[in-house]
């Protein structure tokens, strides 16, 4: 009898192991593999500019700047492209920017526009596995932290010794661009805008879990981390933007929208109640996620002009 019920324990626990490994390997799909997002909104088709669009100049302007070209290699041997807008050929002002989970950087027209009038050439990179770039997975800003690392210095090398670099990221570019703040950095890098970021990968995907499929994160977010180790070489407890902003001497501004629902807003708070640098904050009235700018133009682009204007010239 005790042999039958130890069987059959072995059995459920088996059962039970197979689940979630079934479970870890969806949701590493869902989330980490590079596939269809149909949870995430339609990409920006180039050409196309429809009359409803509220960033239709901007995107016209963007499709016909004057642009270059530039690739790197990653330390991980992947080739990485970005454009870089020369609109200011005798500044010395470089913006590098960091666009959102499965965008690409055609999606980042307003705000390459928005630093182009303030005197800044922008670099626009494609992140790993997005757009142009090589790759199979999404680092959520984490492996993207030493790329642009890599991009920075691209930067120093074309502007010369003396330029003076923003860095600036929406939703997983915004956690990238707190990423890259815990890094040592060169003492061109004067100024970080983060809008929208995350605090850590762990409870983005906790909260995502609760949201879209009311399951608690254990075990389901340890499970997933495990199967991204083995298959992208990072755990998700690594990558915490509040770790790093920990370690951050670059002064940084702080955005996210009020009624923001994808990254929630109490994010906000923990990663700007962390950051060690000069700082400022702006919870952008009535937007969404990703609609601070769109929501609050003119209210936004002063905020950014003013706190950017501060640090640089």
């Amino acid at each position: 009898m005790g042999k039958t019920i130890g069987m059959i324990l072995g059995i459920l626990v088996i059962l039970l192991l197979i689940g979630l490994g079934v479970a870890g390997e969806f949701f590493y799909r869902r989330a980490v593999a590079l596939n269809d997002k149909a949870f995430i909104g339609q990409a920006i088709v180039a050409g196309v500019y429809p009359l409803d669009d509220p960033w239709r100049m901007e995107r016209m302007w963007y499709e016909n700047a004057n642009r270059e070209i530039l690739t790197i290699r990653s330390t991980d041997n992947l080739i990485l492209s970005a454009i870089y807008l020369v609109e200011n050929p005798d500044s010395k002002k470089v913006a590098l920017l960091a666009h959102g989970y499965t965008g690409n950087l055609k999606e980042m027209a307003p705000y390459a526009k928005l630093y182009a009038e303030m005197g800044f050439n922008v670099l626009v990179p494609d992140a790993r596995g997005h757009g142009e770039s090589e790759g199979d997975y999404i680092g959520f800003g984490w492996h993207e932290r030493k790329d642009y690392l890599q991009w920075i210095e691209l930067m120093i090398e074309k502007s010369g010794k003396d330029a003076e670099i923003a860095l600036f990221g929406i939703s997983m570019g915004g956690a990238t661009v707190m990423n890259v703040s815990g890094e040592p950095l060169p003492t061109n890098v004067k100024v970080i805008v983060e809008d929208c970021g995350y605090s850590s990968v762990t409870g983005e995907l906790a909260h995502q879990l609760k949201e879209m499929y009311h399951l608690p994160a254990f075990p389901l977010v340890p499970i997933t981390s495990f199967i991204t180790k083995i298959r992208s070489n990072y755990w998700f407890s690594e990558a915490s933007s509040v770790n790093q902003v920990k370690k951050n001497k670059v002064p940084m501004l702080f955005i996210h929208g009020e009624e923001d629902t994808f990254v929630p807003t109490k994010m906000l708070d923990e990663v700007y109640e962390a950051n060690a640098s000069p700082k400022k904050m702006y919870l952008s009235p009535r937007a969404a996620h990703a609609k601070s700018y769109q929501e609050n133009k003119e209210d936004y682009k002063q905020v950014v002009q003013e706190f950017v204007s501060t640090y640089i010239s």
